[in-house]
């Protein structure tokens, strides 16, 4: 009787109980609660960082989608947030139309143009492909600049209208960007709970099966590549507006880059916890590190060296503590 007590598992703590029930879907859900109550309780320069780190954070999802539907590596993501600032941007500047109509525009622009860039690439994989969308991140600046009649060349466009009149523009630029992130973040979960969703995962995972359902893989990445293009779209858009500038030195190949180490930090995910790390190592490491002079890059590589050795290993120390706690 004695063996068969101490043989008997112990109940679940109030830890474990919690852990249990913090699911992706509560997790967004508390976090956005406490990101609509953060601009009370941070300076003006904050929230305008963190609208910037939303936007980016979109940019973040924009490549990761790409790498996780695709099985790609995009190197010129830039060319589509361009796509979708200078929408706003030239919109606002030269028509003075809202995000009301420009962000549509920027997002049927961005599927567009990845539609246009994917067909050609269709056959491309792994570094070929990468390297073709280095093409587009290079050329980005100099096709801003020879427009400049348009886009305002190296002085850029600046985006003043408000999305909704008579209420605080410092505000509406939080706000906007983290209801943005939001939207795409949940129609992108949406995506990967429907049929259509798992198809496209079907097609880049098991090609011949997918073809045995009807699925063709090369029509799969050209859609994922649109929809990639897109959420790309959105994130320039986004930049725009809560950035009030469009200029050509933030379309630069190194912008391109930081999105990419961002989907790295992510881990490629596509939850909002995920894409807000990727987001925010893209937007706030940066300023941080401003003041070190030539260390700069050393700091950064370590900074980005030990996110993705915490990413690796916390799986592992969670289930060591799991353990402990159980056999305490």
């Amino acid at each position: 009787m004695s063996d068969q007590v101490s043989h008997m598992p112990s109940p679940p703590s109030a830890l474990s109980r919690l852990s249990g029930l913090a699911t992706p879907g509560v997790t967004a859900v508390v976090l956005v609660t406490l990101l609509l109550f953060l601009p009370a309780l941070l300076g003006g320069s904050w929230t305008f960082t963190l609208g910037l780190c939303f936007a980016n954070s979109i940019g973040v999802l924009a490549v990761s989608l790409l790498v996780r539907y695709g099985g790609e590596v995009s190197i010129g993501h830039t060319f589509f947030t361009a796509l979708g600032a200078y929408s706003v941007g030239v919109l606002d500047t030269r028509y003075g139309i809202s995000l009301w109509a420009s962000v549509p525009l920027a997002l049927v622009l961005g599927v567009a143009f990845g539609l246009l860039f994917a067909w050609p690439s269709r056959n491309l994989h792994g570094i070929y492909l990468a390297v073709t969308t280095l093409a587009l991140a290079l050329a980005v600046p100099e096709m801003i600049n020879n427009f400049d009649g348009l886009t305002g060349g190296y002085e850029g466009l600046y985006v003043a209208t408000p999305f909704l009149p008579g209420v605080d523009m410092g505000a509406q630029r939080y706000y906007v960007a983290l209801a943005m992130l939001v939207l795409v973040c949940f129609a992108v979960a949406r995506l990967r709970l429907s049929r259509q969703g798992m198809a496209l995962l079907l097609a880049k995972t098991h090609p011949a099966a997918a073809d045995a359902f009807g699925t063709r893989r090369v029509w799969a990445r050209i859609s994922v590549m649109g929809i990639s293009g897109g959420v790309g779209a959105l994130c320039g858009a986004t930049l725009a507006f809560s950035g009030s500038t469009v200029s050509p030195g933030g379309f630069t190949f190194w912008q391109a880059i930081f999105l990419l180490v961002g989907s790295v930090v992510s881990f490629y995910g596509l939850s909002l916890p995920r894409v807000l790390i990727g987001g925010a190592f893209v937007t706030l490491v940066p300023q941080l590190l401003s003041a070190s002079g030539a260390w700069i890059p050393v700091l950064y590589g370590l900074a980005l060296l030990g996110m993705i050795l915490i990413g690796h290993y916390m799986p592992r120390i969670r289930k060591a503590l799991n353990r402990n706690r159980e056999t305490g």
